[in-house]
């Protein structure tokens, strides 16, 4: 525990987070653990991680960081996957150099459409941690086109997968995230937004040159959690170099961020109101938190008032997974002989160690293409060599704004089960930025139940809820989230029926 005194009110409550993950391992995935960890440097008192506004890397010339491609597209095509159903789609995996003098290369996974894929759009999925992969999280337990059986040997469909409505990519960076890599072992001590939203940038522009008929498609970026800074970032990148070029470069149309890191003293203070709203801390608690606790960034210590109401909210948390309040735990890690019956509706709360045996067998990864180095350490679905992070701005709502003065489409969503980047969070920071209202609040619907809702802001920022949808919303509520992204990518209004 903290001490009482001389103590910051962030460490305090990132102390709150990482102290619930310490009781409850088996409920919260890395994910979740890897943004608490993170939370709890940046905030520490002697923290170097650099807080400031956010800048595109400067000076990267498109001829000098694009390799030759020819060739890679048809040795990344996956025959088939290890355990794999029968299905129509191409899919391909494989490196791409983002760095050839450190040898750095990021690890891409690619679902072509099930139809029309000449038509429909590219859109990229990142996980964030920060360190953590989208092959573990968006690929395999939330919206790519399989999920890993409870035997970790076999695949079965994800029949909401977003590959129905777009040409869907996953990438695991920054370098040390899953498979991706460096010869460089500095890089691991030196990662951060702004060198993860370069080398994420690199790797799309040589990627379109590998797959050169998406040049020129619609191009979506989409994540979540920490994904609230890395999608910001590289569509701001985009942007930069689309205008340094005077062209196209990449056809950026919009982002998509969920239970998304948006802007850390509104996303602190939304995650007490929301412990307190959500009958998980006593008022009496929130109240003291809410009198004696200096909520800006600035406090240097905090009144014993103060540390007494954070010791007693962590108490009432132990054993909840606040990342998706009401969800079970896995309650046996083993892997079963014969694959248990899986829902298609929501995720299995031991589905992580599934895909951990499923991405460290020998034979999975030589069909992916991964590997290829033979390195020296596991596969995981967070990084363990990952040992640094340079910068991570206080808010990244700036770049929101700017994306609205370049007619981008912005979406953000929020699973309202979420206690850890909760709906008050992402409501209080889209707040923050004082947009006027353009389509009030109003319930929205799938095959006739309400699946959330929604506002729309001028400048067309939508903010929508998935109701009964944990941090990761794909995993727990699939069809929801596939007819969101299906709104999202041609534009149409979520239904508007009112109350």
């Amino acid at each position: 525990m903290l001490p009482m005194e001389n103590t910051t009110l962030s460490a305090l409550l990132i102390s709150l987070l990482f102290l619930t993950f310490a009781s409850q391992i088996q409920a919260a995935n890395k994910q979740t653990q890897a943004l608490s960890l993170l939370y709890k440097a940046k905030w520490s008192g002697d923290s170097a991680i650099d807080t400031s506004h956010f800048e595109p890397p400067r000076h990267m010339n498109k001829a000098n960081i694009v390799l030759p491609q020819e060739g890679l597209k048809e040795n990344d095509k996956i025959n088939r996957l290890p355990g794999q159903p029968h299905v129509k789609f191409d899919q391909y995996g494989g490196y791409v150099t983002v760095n050839e003098s450190a040898g750095r290369a990021f690890y891409y996974y690619f679902v072509e459409a099930e139809e029309c894929k000449q038509s429909l759009p590219l859109l990229l999925w990142l996980n964030g941690g920060p360190g953590c992969s989208s092959l573990a999280y968006g690929a395999m337990q939330e919206l790519g086109p399989f999920r890993v059986n409870s035997n970790g040997k076999t695949l079965y469909r994800n029949k909401f997968a977003w590959n129905h409505v777009a040409n869907v990519l996953f990438l695991e960076s920054p370098a040390g995230v899953g498979f991706s890599y460096s010869n460089s072992s500095s890089d691991y001590a030196n990662c951060g937004d702004a060198s993860t939203a370069a080398d994420n940038y690199v790797f799309l522009l040589n990627w379109l040159e590998r797959f050169p008929e998406y040049k020129g498609r619609d191009f979506y970026i989409s994540g979540e959690s920490y994904a609230g800074h890395y999608v910001p970032q590289l569509a701001h990148t985009i942007l930069h170099y689309n205008k340094m070029a005077k062209k196209t470069l990449i056809n950026l149309k919009g982002i998509l961020i969920g239970n998304a890191v948006i802007n850390d003293a509104t996303d602190l203070i939304g995650m007490y109101d929301y412990f307190g709203s959500h009958a998980l801390v006593p008022d009496e608690t929130i109240d003291q938190i809410q009198k004696y606790c200096d909520f800006s960034r600035n406090a240097t210590t905090q009144p014993n008032e103060c540390n007494k109401a954070n010791d007693d909210a962590n108490g009432d948390l132990e054993n909840i997974d606040i990342y998706n309040i009401y969800a079970p735990s896995c309650r046996n890690e083993n892997l079963t002989s014969t694959p248990k019956r899986m829902s298609s509706s929501t995720i299995d709360p031991c589905s992580e160690i599934y895909t951990y045996a499923y991405m460290n067998r020998e034979d999975v990864q030589e069909a992916l293409h991964a590997n290829v180095t033979k390195l020296d350490h596991n596969w995981e679905p967070c990084s363990d060599i990952i040992n640094g992070w340079a910068d991570s701005p206080v808010t990244i709502t700036p770049l929101l704004t700017e994306f609205m003065e370049n007619n981008l489409r912005v979406w953000i969503f929020s699973g309202d089960t979420d206690a850890s980047v909760p709906v008050t969070s992402t409501k209080y920071s889209i707040s923050s930025m004082n947009l006027p209202v353009k389509t009030p609040w109003h319930r929205w619907l799938v095959e006739g139940e309400v699946a959330g809702f929604a506002q729309v802001y001028e400048g067309e920022i939508t903010f929508s809820t998935i109701r009964g949808a944990g941090h990761q919303v794909p995993s727990y509520k699939p069809k929801g989230a596939l007819a969101l992204v299906s709104h999202f990518l041609t534009g149409n209004p979520l239904n508007d029926f009112r109350r």
